[in-house]
């Protein structure tokens, strides 16, 4: 039998086609019985075309065509013919033809579906998962995955044009643990040694730069074995880009134009360029986030200077130990009911914040509720300093500087969402910069890396490294979108010497920094260049770019919350020849290693 070879797809036809026999392939969207004139909606990934089997069509097709159900795989010959003025759709690029039907060829059949297949899957997350490839199907999937195919091509453009060589490093490689757990891979030719897979390319992009490869990029798959949320995933991908002889901002200049170039190519947006620029003390302070959101401003505000006199105790105490109280002015929120101050509350409960105090500004310019017994007196000059009006809630938290700016800040960020203040349209990117280069592990009673051991202290700090680590701060930065970290990177340390310096502040000796990365030290050994990069996120760009909260949205194979693929069932048992090969033994304890469990089908 001839093949039905496509001629056309389902997005292309106009009247200016008409007349023309074509030929069609795709499935079957949407099938209606008229009083014998059948119509039939044919998808592909380029769109709909109306299929129409006419009434006097020969006896075999209309048998054809009865039989068809949703998702069925068919090929269609027919004739292409312009509809009739009443009939045009304006809202579908093929919505002024239709295609009349010679011949259908069902070329596979489908079974019935778990969920209807449209614009947008609106079924459960675990079903969405389980049947990937018939959500894929959608229109909101199809469009998603051609955004981050254009991301990636565009990207690939843009860096080409600059001079940057793509170079792949490799999956397999030492373990040298970055901060999260390693992923292994058990070796079967050097039984008891193991790979890991890369949590990031960074020590062989250093040695690319050693290599004298001055610019280079790589869509990079990253692996870390860590929990899954909604903007992170067990495997990811990153732009990851290093570059020889430039300073932080040459860096910034090449990921702004490529940001703008993204953004105008794959989205048609306008982004303004440079970015702006918050140091990570000034980012805390004023939003309570290093990764603020920025389409609004609703800033914090420093209460503890109209403490004093107030009598209130618990603001007092924490202002005689150390901490700060921070302030935030919710306008217009004056009516929200004790229901909605407690979920308020439950927002800086989860960052650490014994409670979250509150008061409501009067249309007398007076303060009443919550806390306001204690500062009437100072009423005026509460709402002036604060610059509230009439109407507003004033939301107040006293704690740690750390604890009681992040806790203000997630209530500043659910406000956001709640007062419709976060225009989805619209892209406020921002650097973080001066970040420390170190923090402090109450509970190992050490200091370790802010970011990673490899980024470079600001120079004024080099001579008094080790006197007070926690003073000191990296040239490090960050890129920020939306609420979202987009990017991280530094200027890197070239130095051998000044390697081992930051070693020692978080307790590597000399011997397990040859031990974990010995390959590097040497490399460094022969004439290494000053470098720095930065690894945007594929993932977490292209979420924000089409608009949505979760980066399984943007990936054709995601895992879920729990790591687990529910459409292939990994991960999985293997075979005990396997295990044999490799020298390896499950110890089975069901407290460790719960047995996974499908939520679809409980198997």
């Amino acid at each position: 039998m001839e093949q039905l070879k496509r001629t056309a797809t389902c997005g292309e036809l106009t009247a200016a086609r008409d007349g023309e026999t074509v030929v069609l392939n795709g499935w079957v969207h949407r099938f209606r019985d008229h009083g014998g004139v059948k119509f039939v909606g044919l998808r592909d990934r380029y769109g709909i075309t109306q299929v129409v089997v006419d009434e006097d069509a020969d006896e075999a097709l209309k048998a054809t065509a009865e039989g068809l159900k949703n998702e069925f795989c068919i090929a269609v010959r027919g004739t292409v013919r312009t509809r009739p003025p009443e009939m045009i759709n304006p809202d579908m690029v093929t919505g002024a033809i239709e295609v009349a039907a010679l011949e259908i060829r069902v070329l596979s059949t489908c079974e019935p579906l778990p969920f209807m297949i449209d614009e947008r899957s609106e079924a459960r997350d675990e079903l969405r998962l389980k049947y990937r490839y018939l959500d894929l199907r959608s229109f909101s999937m199809q469009r998603k995955i051609k955004l981050r195919h254009d991301v990636c091509y565009h990207t690939r453009e843009y860096l080409h044009e600059r001079g940057f060589y793509e170079i792949e490093t490799p999956t397999l490689i030492k373990s040298t643990p970055e901060g999260a757990r390693d992923f292994l891979v058990p070796s079967r030719l050097h039984r008891g040694r193991f790979y890991a897979l890369p949590q990031s390319p960074q020590l062989f992009k250093q040695i690319i730069m050693v290599s004298g490869f001055d610019r280079y990029f790589q869509l990079a798959h990253c692996y870390r074995d860590e929990d899954a949320r909604g903007d992170r995933q067990l495997e990811h991908t990153q732009i990851d880009i290093e570059m020889s002889f430039v300073s932080r901002d040459d860096v910034f200049e090449v990921v702004e134009g490529l940001m703008a170039r993204l953004f105008e190519r794959a989205l048609g947006a306008t982004i303004e360029i440079p970015f702006r620029r918050l140091s990570y003390e000034d980012a805390m302070n004023r939003y309570g986030s290093d990764k603020p959101e920025l389409r609004f401003e609703m800033p914090l505000h420093d209460f503890a200077p109209l403490v004093s006199g107030s009598g209130f105790a618990v603001f007092e105490s924490v202002l005689a130990s150390g901490g700060t109280v921070k302030a935030l002015v919710a306008g217009g929120c004056a009516d929200y009911s004790r229901k909605q101050i407690s979920e308020l509350e439950e927002s800086a409960a989860t960052y650490g914040a014994r409670g979250l105090a509150w008061m409501k500004v009067t249309a007398a310019g007076g303060l009443e509720g919550g806390i306001s017994k204690f500062f009437a007196a100072r009423a005026a000059e509460i709402i002036a300093t604060l610059g509230a009006q009439p109407g507003d809630l004033l939301l107040v938290v006293a704690d740690q500087w750390k604890t009681a700016c992040t806790a203000l800040g997630a209530v500043r960020s659910r406000l956001g969402r709640q007062l419709g203040l976060c225009d989805p349209a619209r892209f406020s990117f921002a650097w973080i910069v001066d970040f420390p280069l170190f923090e402090w592990n109450a509970e190992e009673q050490r200091w370790e890396a802010a970011h990673h051991m490899f980024s470079m202290p600001q120079e004024r700090f080099l001579e008094h490294l080790e006197d007070d680590p926690g003073a000191v701060k990296g040239n490090l930065y960050d890129l920020v979108c939306n609420g979202f970290e987009l990017a991280s990177g530094s200027i890197r340390i070239h130095d051998p010497e000044l390697q081992r310096r930051v070693f020692g502040i978080v307790g590597i000796s000399d011997e397990e920094a040859r031990r974990r990365f010995g390959f590097l030290l040497e490399a460094f050994q022969y004439g290494a260049p000053p470098h720095g990069g930065i690894a945007p996120g594929l993932d977490r760009l292209v979420m924000i770019m089409a608009g949505e909260s979760s980066i399984r949205e943007v990936i054709a194979f995601p895992k879920n919350t729990a790591g687990v693929s529910l459409m292939d069932d990994s991960p999985s048992h293997v075979d005990q020849k396997q295990l044999d090969e490799l020298g390896l033994q499950i110890v089975e304890r069901e407290s460790d290693y719960p047995a996974v469990r499908s939520p679809v089908d409980g198997s």
